[in-house]
């Protein structure tokens, strides 16, 4: 009898922290450096400046804080380009040591967004509480077993 219940309250527990169904599906290619989203276009640049950064972490499946790709794997060098300011594009590396135009769209605010206290609410202190209620609601009605 108390395997039925224990089994019970871990479906209900578990159901709280369902697993990750699906993985990012990405519009374009791009990288990041210095706060800011540079998407990767097909044009290439003949003429790049010093190097500026490098790619600190690729993935295909998750976004990434830092100097990050969806693209390029780590390493992967970024340059100013002559005659054009970092705010507007950088050059990027490829492996046949060509430099491909990458172009700021936005700021990149993945890692930046404030703590979400319902949030961690709803994942722990709930689950918690219904296993505390059901416990006592079990215990008491122990007896009628």
């Amino acid at each position: 009898m108390k395997f039925r219940y224990l089994l019970i309250l871990f479906i209900i527990f578990a159901s709280f922290f369902p697993g990750k169904l699906f993985a990012t599906s990405w519009a374009y290619s791009f990288v990041v450096w210095d706060d800011y989203i540079y998407v990767v276009g097909n044009e290439y640049v003949q003429e790049v400046g010093s190097e500026i950064g490098e790619v600190k972490k690729y993935s295909d499946m998750e976004q990434y804080a830092g100097n990050f790709s969806n693209t390029y794997r780590g390493g992967t060098k970024y340059y100013s380009i002559k005659g054009i300011s970092t705010d507007e594009a950088i050059a990027v590396q490829e492996n046949d040591g060509k430099y491909k135009k990458a172009v700021r769209e936005a700021e990149y605010t993945y890692g930046k967004e404030k703590s979400n206290f319902s949030g961690l609410a709803a994942a722990f202190v709930i689950p918690i509480l219904i296993i505390i209620v059901l416990s006592i609601y079990f215990i008491k009605n122990k007896r009628k077993l």
